[in-house]
């Protein structure tokens, strides 16, 4: 559905707006807090959506959507991409420069929107802080991903000044004043090369974070209490200035309402699976294998001997090939699987192609432990329906993540597919099975598991009415509603 904002159209509410980059890690995050700005706090909303490539994840995300009087979804219609060799470009500039195009409408939409308090946007979307400041519209960063990671690129830029070569050349573990060190081997690939166009482009939006009027954090402030005591109070992250920053986490995709065919299949073979017992393995909506690693990973799940639900994607040597084509891979997963390995495992396994409902199936009593690629969102699901994680880092800050859950919360267990280089590496059929019988029986799978519930606990906490994410996130409101 789209709405064509007019002057007759003027919402009698405090109105927000919010611009997501492509991809559903961007785009659910944005969305989960545009829907609690409408349902609990009273808010009108406009939220564009890119359409230039849209995937067909991102296409059934919003089909899915049930209509809400205040909240409108506005498309932006489709940027003309033909003097640009998409195909040829990193992921990451790919998706700034589709986003650069596809907003140059945006100064006249939003010129024609009344009582207009704020505008939220992603890290790939300061190319709106320029219209928005024309128009007098304070903008607020939402960042999607870990405090971790914000730390990082809000120290980005000193280390851009004072750093000379390669960041993967240091000697020691980058330490961001005030936060845990952060491993060389670990560094999001996006700063491993400071030659290429993606690494310009992130160092170009990460220094732009200061010109933000607020930055929302999709944490809560028991998950990351170091970095969130760093960021809000050393002298580095104070005097930069760091923009206030918020935390309203965790805002997770919610538990699909209808689920298809395919779906009820999935969630009838868990409910005849023991409590706990069900390894869920799936590396993200963008995220693809080697046919090497896919066949080592498929061996250890039958050497493990634990009940799984493997979802397969065409491997790819590429990590995270499926980005731009989210959800399109319908091919026979047992073309891509070694010979006799479905009719082996039938029973205990479950072999699904492409895509799962995710929220479902970590919501299951069935499901014991989850493999996967620790994107920020995925993480905070699993950690939200207290399932503890094997950590397959592929692409991204994943590598960051994996780390931060094992060495520093305590949810995971890291599989070994990095090397000391920063490297991919295959984890071979043995490894893999160990590692699978340790989180699912074993006592570092019982200490995980503890920990995983724990936080579930404190992340249901902290956005009841009260709780600190709730409370954060209602204080910013109030400020919205309070502006004449």
């Amino acid at each position: 559905m789209t709405i064509t904002i007019t002057s007759n159209n003027i919402p009698s509410k405090p109105h927000v707006a919010f611009l997501p980059s492509p991809g559903n890690g961007h785009i659910t995050p944005l969305f989960e807090l545009a829907q609690r700005l409408v349902t609990k706090h009273d808010i009108e909303v406009t939220f564009f959506v890119i359409t230039t490539g849209a995937t067909v994840a991102q296409n059934n995300y919003f089909n899915a959507y049930k209509p809400h009087p205040h909240l409108h979804l506005h498309h932006l219609p489709p940027a003309d991409m033909s003097p640009f060799p998409l195909d040829e470009m990193t992921a990451v500039a790919r998706l700034c420069t589709v986003v650069r195009e596809s907003i140059r409408p945006l100064r006249s939409i939003l010129s024609a929107m009344k009582n207009l308090k704020a505008f939220i946007v992603d890290i790939f979307c300061t190319d709106a802080f320029e219209p928005c400041k024309e128009l007098s519209i304070p903008v607020y960063s939402f960042f999607t991903a870990s405090a971790a990671l914000m730390a990082l690129s809000l120290y980005l830029p000193k280390m851009d000044r004072e750093v000379e070569g390669e960041f993967v050349d240091l000697l020691e573990p980058v330490k961001v004043p005030g936060c845990n060190p952060i491993r060389i081997q670990d560094l999001l690939d996006q700063i491993r090369d400071r030659k290429i166009d993606e690494y310009k482009w992130y160092l170009f939006h990460v220094a732009r974070l200061s010109m933000a009027a607020g930055i929302f954090m999709n944490v809560w402030d028991d998950l990351e209490p170091v970095t969130m005591k760093a960021v809000r109070h050393e002298p580095f992250f104070v005097n930069i200035p760091t923009p206030p920053v918020h935390t309203i986490g965790p805002l997770t995709k919610q538990i699909e309402p209808v689920l298809d065919r395919h779906d009820k299949e999935i969630i009838a073979w868990l409910d005849d699976q023991p409590k706990d017992s069900v390894l869920f393995v799936a590396l993200g909506s963008g995220g693809t294998v080697t046919s090497e690693q896919l066949t080592e990973l498929a061996w250890g799940l039958e050497l493990s001997q634990q009940r799984f639900v493997l979802v397969v994607r065409k491997p790819n040597d590429i990590p995270g090939a499926a980005f731009f084509n989210a959800g399109s891979d319908s091919d026979d997963p047992m073309s891509y699987l070694p010979e006799g390995f479905v009719e082996r495992t039938t029973g205990v396994g479950l072999v699904v192609c492409s895509w799962a409902p995710q929220v479902a199936v970590l919501n299951h009593g069935s499901t014991g432990a989850f493999m996967s690629h620790c994107g920020w969102n995925s993480t905070l699901e699993s950690i939200k329906h207290g399932v503890p994680m094997i950590g397959w880092p592929m692409y991204a800050e994943q590598r960051m993540n994996a780390s931060m859950l094992s060495d520093e919360i305590g949810v995971a267990v890291k599989m070994g597919v990095v090397g000391e280089g920063g490297e991919t590496v295959v984890v071979g059929r043995d490894e893999i099975a160990k590692v699978v019988r340790n989180v699912m029986e074993g006592e570092e799978g019982k200490k995980i598991r503890k920990r995983a519930r724990e936080l579930e606990a404190s992340g249901k906490v902290t956005l009841s009415c009260g709780g600190s994410s709730y409370e954060s996130l209602a204080r910013v409101i109030e400020s919205w509603k309070s502006e004449t």
